[in-house]
């Protein structure tokens, strides 16, 4: 069989060479081949079993389209007889190959036996793809020229290389490795679009806090090469540190880089950048959020380092003497402030106690002026922190001796009847009221008394040039619609020991001007009536409502004349907003008519307001056909037709 399998090879071998000349050197190839294989076969028929394997011209070409197709049983065959048996004695070439990614489809990478002059015999070549490089669906390879070009986009971050075998005429093994060259075609990236981290207020300067690193799939000089804080780092608080390791990520720590302070700024939101090497650079960002945390660094602080008061030796235990008040810029626990007093320092009597809590002084025990006159209070504010930070303040209580007359107290308004009243156009600067305060126990006319004015909240003063005489005048804008009532209390007290006190209220109101226009209810309007609706027909109230008292609230209604937009075919009551049809309305000349309320109130001068009323009129079947002519005349012809048209009447 093997003899018959020999001949029968010869002898198409020898008709190839008959009929065509031209194709001796492939059957030379064979013949190689043909050697080999054969001394494959003479030293492992027992393994293989099979006959000898003569290589064609045809063969040749066949075997290497084979590696292409999707039965590659000749393909593995010849791959392993080829590549994998070291009983084959045979040369091996490397050609390397290098193409940008990102070229276009069809672009000559180059060909095989370049730069391989009288080493390799030349096309056709047997293409041996090395399994999982991607050179089928990726590349093309022209098996009888060598070229080799893309047959789709290269991604280097997909695939970096291609590697294949070609197999000349002569034998050889010319190994092909494909390098595909890196791009700048991707952005740093990094892992999250906001990071949030915390720092205590007292973190020491140059500390480091480890960040996300960017990472980016270039490689070399457009991997990423540097980061930047793009904004939020303010007053310059935070610097960054990079570096790389030998995975060849650019590691990023985030460095204090002068003095936190949880009191000028709690939080910061930096947008942190990294760029490659490309140029331009390409960028990625992130938002680092970044909370100060609070120490207890601050000490509470009193609004005032020194206190006065004064109290009656007559005070009943528990009268409030005096509040003092301390800050804290800390937060929470940090900055909760309470308040005691230093019984080793002052008041070991305990004439005096304080509230911890709203550092109001009130009387603990019975005073008595000629026993001691002045109290000397050393106040102290400490905050809840862990090391709690406290602070003090000097509080002088004087104890006056008893009076037996109060003051008295004549108040005269200067409204225009004389009665508590102002308007709400008066002017910062305005007079309300004259007092005048006379004490009994005061040999003069006018004692020496000192008047506050307590109430109003803030829109109210009291003003004085001689100690005598004091006027209640205006300090802030007044508004009735806001505020229409106040309520002022004005305390006397004479300079007495201890002094006497009085106080007188008053009930100021405040009289109404016209300074608001009516406000409809809506801007617009929706309503439905019939065609056939009667004149008299209540089609829609309106209602607006001012806010001023009085004339000024009162609002009168009318419709504005639009003839355009058939108002005339209404009427409003002026009172009370009540739209009613004037006459009979009609759909087809107009089905939404439009009319324009005015609201105006019946102040000086009158103030107003409009609202838009958009009327449907529903269609009624109120129009009977009308024929085109009341007379017609006709002609027909004896003979005519039946069915035929002999008259066409419109209407």
């Amino acid at each position: 069989m093997t003899e018959l399998h020999n001949k029968a090879t010869t002898t198409t071998t020898a008709e190839n060479v008959t009929k065509n000349p031209t194709s001796q050197q492939h059957i030379n190839m064979n013949h190689r081949f043909r050697r080999r294989v054969g001394e494959v076969h003479s030293e492992h028929s027992r393994r293989f079993k099979t006959c000898p394997l003569a290589l064609t011209s045809s063969t040749f070409l066949s075997l290497s389209s084979a590696s292409n197709s999707h039965r590659p049983w000749p393909f593995l065959l010849v791959l392993g007889l080829i590549l994998h048996l070291p009983w084959m004695a045979r040369a091996e070439l490397d050609r390397k190959l290098d193409v940008s990614e990102g070229v276009p489809v069809g672009h000559q990478i180059g060909y095989i036996g370049e730069q391989l002059p009288g080493v390799d015999s030349g096309p056709p070549y047997l293409i041996v793809p090395v399994p999982g490089s991607g050179v089928d669906t990726d590349l093309a390879i022209d098996h009888t020229t060598g070229e080799i070009r893309t047959k789709v986009r290269l991604d280097r971050e997909t695939r970096a290389s291609y590697s294949l075998v070609a197999i000349p005429r002569s034998g050889e093994n010319v190994r092909v490795q494909i390098r595909v060259l890196d791009e700048n075609d991707n952005a740093p990236t990094f892992p999250t679009a906001v990071m949030n981290i915390e720092f205590p207020e007292n973190t020491p300067r140059d500390v480091k806090r480890t960040l996300n690193p960017a990472r980016d799939m270039d490689l070399g000089r457009y991997n990423t090469q540097r980061y930047n804080i793009v904004s939020g780092n303010t007053n310059n608080a935070f610097r960054l540190s990079s570096h790389r390791e030998r995975d060849g990520v650019l590691y990023l720590d985030l460095q204090i880089n002068g003095f936190l302070d949880r009191e000028t700024t709690p939080f910061y939101s930096l947008v942190i950048e990294a760029l490659d090497g490309g140029t331009p650079p390409l960028r990625g960002q992130m938002t680092v959020n970044i909370t100060i945390q609070d120490v207890n660094d601050n000490q509470p602080i009193f609004n005032q380092s020194r206190y006065f008061a004064t109290v009656p030796e007559n005070a009943t235990v528990g009268t409030m003497v005096l509040q003092v008040y301390a800050t804290d810029a800390d937060a929470e626990e940090n900055g909760l402030v309470e308040y005691s007093i230093n019984r080793r320092q002052s008041d070991k009597e305990q004439m005096f106690q304080i509230d911890a809590q709203t550092g109001w002084i009130s009387v603990n025990k019975p005073l008595d002026f000629e026993t001691r006159e002045l109290h000397e209070l050393v106040v102290v504010a400490k905050d809840h922190g862990e090391t709690p930070l406290e602070t003090t303040a000097f509080v002088s209580i004087r104890v006056t001796d008893v009076n037996d007359n109060q003051p008295t107290i004549n108040v005269i308004f200067l409204s225009d009847d004389a009665t508590p009243k102002i308007s709400e156009s008066a002017e910062p600067g305005d007079f309300v009221a004259r007092i005048s305060v006379h004490d009994p126990d005061s040999k003069t006319e006018y004692a020496n008394v000192n008047v506050t004015l307590n109430g109003g909240d803030g829109h109210f003063g009291l003003t004085t040039r001689d100690n005598i005489i004091y006027l209640v005048i205006v300090n802030m804008t007044l508004d009735r619609e806001i505020t229409p009532n106040y309520t002022l209390s004005v305390v006397a007290t004479d300079n007495g020991t201890p002094p006497l006190h009085a106080s007188k209220t008053i009930y100021l109101r405040v009289t109404d001007i016209n300074d608001n226009a009516p406000e409809f209810e809506k801007s617009i309007y929706q309503a439905n009536v019939m065609e056939i609706s009667d004149p008299g027909t209540s089609v829609l109230q309106v209602y607006a409502y001012d806010r001023d008292e009085g004339n000024n609230s009162a609002v009168t209604y009318s419709l504005l004349d639009t003839p355009d937009t058939h108002s005339q075919w209404f009427q409003i009551d002026t009172y009370t907003g009540v739209i009613t049809t004037r006459t009979h309305i009609d759909c087809e000349t107009e089905p939404v008519p439009q009319l324009t309320v005015l609201a105006h109130d019946n102040g000086h001068p009158p103030m107003s307001s409009t609202a838009t009323v958009l009327v449907t009129i529903h269609d009624v079947n109120d129009n009977e056909p009308i024929f085109d002519q009341s007379y017609y005349n006709v002609t027909v012809a004896e003979n005519e037709a039946k069915g035929r048209c002999i008259l066409k009447v419109c209407r």
